[in-house]
This record gives C-alpha cells, structure tokens and sequence, in this order.
C-alpha cells in the first residue's frame, strides 16, 4: 500500500551530523524507512516542546476524546493521524493502532504480526525467532528502527504503562553499548527526546515497521501470522483455503498435527520454532517445483513479447 523509500530521514542525518559526543556513532537502518515512517517522525519532531495546559489538559488528549488522560499513546495516534490528514494515507488502523487502554496498542501489533519481544515469551503465544534464524530471540537481537513503538512497562505485572516512538539507534565505539533515540509524549508533562539502552529492563517490546520476526502459534491465537501459517498449510494440501481466516481453530489444530505426523515431529498441534522451519522448507521446495508458479518461456515466444 505504501511505498517504501531508501532515504534516510532528515532527523537521522542531522542525528550523524551533531552526535554530541565523538565516541557515539549513528547506526544505520537495517530496512529501508518507509516514506509514512518519515513524515511520521517529522510530525512528532515538530512537536517537541509542547506542554500540558491546566490540570494536564492537551490537544492529543482531546482529539483522542479526554483532555485529560495520560497522554503518551494519544500523541502518537495523534501524529498519524496528521500524517493521513496532510498526505492521503490511511496508516491509523492499518499500520499502527488508534488506542488509549494499556495493553491495547501491544495487542494490536501482536495481532498484525509486528510485535517483537524484548525478552521472553509472548503472553498466550510463545517464543519468537527472528526470520533466517534458527534460534529464539534474546535481549539485545533486534534493534528496533525508526517508525518503530517502544512499549514499555513501570511494574512487575508486564502491563504496557508507556509508548514511544524511535527516532534512530547509535552505539558507543567504546563500550559498544546501542541507545535508543525517541520522541515520546506525556514526559512527564511534554513532548521530549529521550535515550534508553537497548538491554533497558522496562522495555517490554516494539510495535515494528516492517515483519521481522515469526512466533510460536497454538490453538486460540488469532491475527495475521496465524493466517499466514494457515496460508502454507493450505498450499500443502492440509487445510481448507476457506479455513485460513486467522483464527487457530480446531481447522488449523489439525492440520499442524498431520504435518507434524507427517514429518516425524511430535505431534502437539503447537506451530512451534521446529514445525515452521520444516514447513517454511517443504513450502520452498514446492513453490520451486510448482508448474503453476513457475512458467518456462521459450526464445521465440519471449521474442515476439518483446521486439
């Protein structure tokens, strides 16, 4: 839907260029920044500064429809929302969530399937791995890029009791330490800039820009990488295509345990790191010798296509 462009944003170059301190080096984006992803960041960069009112009052917490609320997440929501308005686009609630509740924005990402986990497993999922690896993610794996959400929590409950957005990461040529860079609203009572390290104990986990990473499935979860396991299961010839509806049913249950079987891998049912990589496998092996995929075009033919 949206095109994704290779320059970096304004606010990551003069990032590099005014790097207080000489030992810090700016880490270039590992994926290319989408075009909204930029706009986003210079719609929030123009709102560094801004205060409260009264007794907590803002314009975010107004537009979201409570003057007063604690703010953090209402001031991103608030940013995309003038990132549609200006340019056309329809972001909010197709690439990042309107919310205000704690957890809601988490959920959100979790069901889009761009949600990685700092540490741990995903409540009611599993572990996560990034995609190409063979081994779950541990602390420090990803790094997150800008557009990126940064959830984090103040408690020991793992509720999500703050959001912010990531501007850029550096690293220190020294200690080899990576920092964070964010804008973040509702700090504690502005829109500021903020630093955390990316071991930071509070950060629970991001919202990303771009699919990055695979999770553990079972019955009961729901959301798009559901519907991509069930997408590949279909395409082996073990589920329905009218069953891949993102919801792990009895349906998809199923058809994970007769791959399982099929394959000599316990049959729990459990989409686990082991049963995606072996299905990932056979779904390569067929799309490689699929004659519906793959069409041969003989010279003559490609000649006169192309005079």
């Amino acid at each position: 839907m949206f095109r994704a462009c290779r320059f970096i944003p304004l606010l990551f170059l003069l990032a590099v260029l005014t790097s207080a301190h000489a030992e810090e080096k700016i880490l270039a984006p590992q994926w290319p920044v989408p075009e909204y992803a930029s706009r986003l960041l210079e719609v929030a960069s123009g709102e560094v500064g801004y205060t409260e009112e009264d007794h907590g009052r803002t314009k975010y917490g107004e537009w979201a429809g409570d003057p007063y609320c604690q703010w953090c997440a209402e001031f991103l929501c608030w940013c995309v929302d003038q990132v549609d308005r200006q340019f056309g686009t329809e972001l909010l609630g197709s690439v990042y969530p309107r919310y205000s509740a704690s957890n809601t924005g988490r959920s959100w990402f979790i069901r889009a399937g761009r949600y990685v986990i700092r540490r741990g497993q995903v409540e009611g999922w599993g572990y996560e791995w990034l995609k190409g690896q063979t081994s779950f993610l541990s602390s420090g794996d990803y790094i997150p890029q800008p557009g990126d959400w940064v959830f984090f929590t103040w408690t020991s409950d793992q509720n999500t009791d703050h959001v912010a957005l990531v501007e850029y990461c550096s690293q220190n040529s020294i200690t080899g330490e990576i920092m964070i860079h964010v804008i973040e609203g509702n700090k504690p009572s502005s829109v500021s800039r903020d630093t955390y390290s990316l071991h930071y104990s509070r950060i629970l986990g991001y919202g990303t820009v771009h699919d990055v990473a695979d999770i553990t499935m079972q019955f009961g979860n729901q959301g798009e990488k559901v519907r991509q396991l069930q997408d590949k299961l279909a395409y082996l010839g073990l589920l329905d295509p009218a069953k891949a509806d993102g919801r792990f049913g009895d349906a998809t249950l199923n058809a994970v345990r007769a791959f399982q079987q099929g394959c000599g891998l316990r049959s729990s049912g459990i989409a686990n790191l082991s049963t995606q990589l072996e299905l990932d496998q056979q779904v390569r092996q067929k799309v490689n010798s699929d004659p519906e995929i793959w069409t041969v075009v003989d010279d003559e033919e490609e000649e006169m296509q192309n005079p």
